[in-house]
């Protein structure tokens, strides 16, 4: 087995003016480590087919414990985070589209209670204490293509493998795969995959 690679960790605090109250939001980081299979086979093209909607796989399943945010979303609910570290945003958004970077799967009282193998959390404060966590994975589209490279997770167009310039900060997500984390049942075309190893499954992936 190849040598793992994580993806660079990133923060976002945001503090926002709310009536009469200030809320304070962040994100931790992201954390899925990718790992490259054994004897990977590069296929010669993307596939042509339009990508999945998302379904009810394991990144979106999880608990609501509580807590209070001042924006209304459920679990399985899909979101688009941006902005800075210094100023945060959060907005809802389609799960799939364009505008969407993650996916709420668990609500808490606060960061700390979200499952240790999520991509990002955000979370709001009152006084300096914590009233309310979103636990928040990357929207993967099995047949969607994304860009990791940048401060936020990226929706872009799928290229011809052949024509696409070297990178390993973009992927083809060619499959979710529950209970395991184990690279090698990811079937062709994937080179490799996101494990989540607290709640057991893996996001396979081509890199473009």
């Amino acid at each position: 087995m190849a040598p793992n690679f994580a993806r660079p960790r990133s923060a976002a605090l945001a503090v926002i003016a709310c009536a009469a109250m200030i809320v304070a939001g962040c994100g931790t980081d992201i954390t899925p480590t990718a790992i490259p299979e054994q004897d990977p086979v590069a296929s010669s093209q993307q596939s042509t087919s339009e990508p999945s909607t998302p379904s009810q796989d394991p990144a979106r399943e999880g608990e609501d414990l509580g807590g209070d945010v001042d924006i209304d979303v459920e679990i399985g609910d899909c979101v688009r985070l941006g902005g800075t570290q210094a100023n945060a945003t959060i907005d809802n958004a389609e799960c799939g589209s364009a505008e969407s970077n993650f996916v709420v799967i668990a609500k808490a009282p606060s960061q700390e209670e979200c499952p240790t193998d999520i991509d990002q959390s955000y979370y709001e404060t009152f006084g300096g204490i914590e009233q309310g966590a979103l636990c928040l994975d990357v929207d993967w589209v099995v047949g969607g293509c994304i860009d990791l490279g940048s401060e936020d997770p990226q929706r872009i167009e799928c290229r011809d493998a052949s024509a696409a310039e070297p990178s390993t900060d973009s992927y083809l997500i060619t499959d979710i795969l529950a209970d395991t984390i184990d690279v090698e049942r990811c079937p062709d075309p994937a080179t490799g995959g996101f494990r989540y190893p607290e709640r057991n499954f893996i996001v396979c992936f081509e890199e473009l």
